[in-house]
């Protein structure tokens, strides 16, 4: 079993890899492929944890932390790679995107760092640095570079706000309807990258639906505030 764990860390180091195939797409402004990537590596950060704690990698593979490897590769394909992609688009002036991905990963860092960033009952504290999310939603909806703007520094200073956000594969409160949200999200995301990321209209409108569902449970949680 201690090989069966010490796989499960080689799976989720394969992240590293596809953060890489992902910024060089970026870099090329290749963002359908860009996207393409990340999402796969989404698919990855979804499983691992499982994976992790059906293996018993703390017990059996303790001399890699696969805590820490997490993190590493999340702030690469949660951050990185998508402040990267925004900065080479279109979206924004040039230096208007490269000073906001700038505070974007300069906030985040901090934010990755922070004990507090989950609640005691698995909740993210403020928002997550779902940076990759975030930016599909610019790349799809091209909103105006004034209004990509905002929402960017919005969504930095929510990372410190002191509500909550669900985390679809831990908290328990609705876990099922979260995880469906989620493989539906996976599937029209799809969608929009299969079109160049100018999908039909009800692909918008079914990314935007489950935008608001997401922003929904704190409402349904005992308190929206981190506790």
């Amino acid at each position: 079993m201690t090989r069966v764990a010490l796989g499960v860390h080689v799976f989720t180091a394969l992240g590293a890899l596809v953060a890489m195939l992902a910024l060089d797409a970026a870099i090329a402004r290749d963002f359908p492929a860009c996207f393409a990537w990340l999402g796969l590596a989404l698919v990855i950060d979804g499983v691992d944890g499982t994976l992790a704690r059906w293996a018993r990698v703390e017990e059996r593979a303790g001399v890699i932390d696969g805590a820490v490897l997490d993190l590493v590769i999340d702030f690469l394909t949660y951050v990185v790679v998508p402040v990267v992609a925004l900065w080479r688009s279109d979206l924004m002036p040039e230096r208007l995107a490269f000073w906001l991905g700038a505070l974007v990963v300069f906030a985040s860092a901090l934010y990755f760092a922070d004990t507090r960033m989950k609640t005691r009952d698995n909740w993210f504290r403020g928002f997550p640095a779902l940076w990759n999310v975030l930016a599909l939603y610019l790349f799809v909806f091209r909103p105006p570079a004034w209004i990509s703007a905002g929402l960017m520094l919005g969504a930095g200073a929510a990372m410190f706000a002191p509500f909550v956000f669900v985390h679809p594969m831990r908290v328990e409160q609705g876990r099922a309807l979260n995880l469906a949200a989620c493989v539906a999200f996976l599937a029209l995301a799809a969608l929009a990258i299969a079109d160049g990321l100018q999908p039909a209209l009800w692909v918008k409108a079914g990314l935007a639906i489950i935008a608001i569902y997401f922003l929904a449970p704190p409402l349904r949680r005992a308190s929206p505030w981190a506790d």
